[in-house]
């Protein structure tokens, strides 16, 4: 039979296209994959949630608490951890549904820590209890949520443990 009758792509068209297709589907999936996860790129990340909470401290990756923390969070920027951290209502609902949408599901951070606070959760407890108390109270340190002082790469969504770098 004719293959111009057909309409049938020649074969190098289909595989081409086949590869298209699954690097666009991957491509999509990355940004649902960090939603579950403590790492996430930093260029992944909204940039106003970069430009008003980085202004502050390390913009931590959603995927750090469920979005019930990150909700009570971003409706009580008045009283931010003690500072006044108020947004207008328009860049509230825009970082609050990114942080909904790319907050933590999975086990370890099902359950919202107390205060909200990533550093009293059983997730970054289990991860740190290694960690001697006097190290929390060094000058380079400062405090638990101070991630950067020891996670090198931290702003860059990387927390991995062969690149920790305790300050003395």
């Amino acid at each position: 039979m004719n293959r111009n009758a057909l309409m049938i792509p020649p074969a190098p068209l289909l595989r081409t296209t086949g590869r298209f297709a699954t690097l666009l589907a991957l491509a999509c999936a990355l940004p649902a994959a960090w939603a579950d996860s403590r790492e996430m790129p930093a260029s992944a990340m909204l940039p106003a949630y970069k430009q008003e909470c980085a202004a502050c401290h390390m913009a931590y990756p959603p995927g750090m608490l469920p979005a019930s923390s990150w909700s009570r969070m971003m409706q009580g920027l008045d009283q931010h951890y003690g500072t006044d951290a108020s947004l207008d209502a328009a860049m509230v609902r825009q970082i609050s549904t990114w942080l909904a949408a790319h907050a933590g599901t999975y086990k370890r951070v099902r359950e919202a820590p107390p205060q909200d606070r990533i550093t009293q959760s059983a997730w970054f407890e289990r991860k740190h209890r290694d960690v001697e108390p006097g190290v929390w109270k060094r000058a380079a340190v400062g405090s638990r949520a101070n991630c950067m002082a020891c996670h090198t790469r931290a702003d860059q969504g990387d927390f991995d443990d062969d690149r920790v770098r305790i300050p003395k």
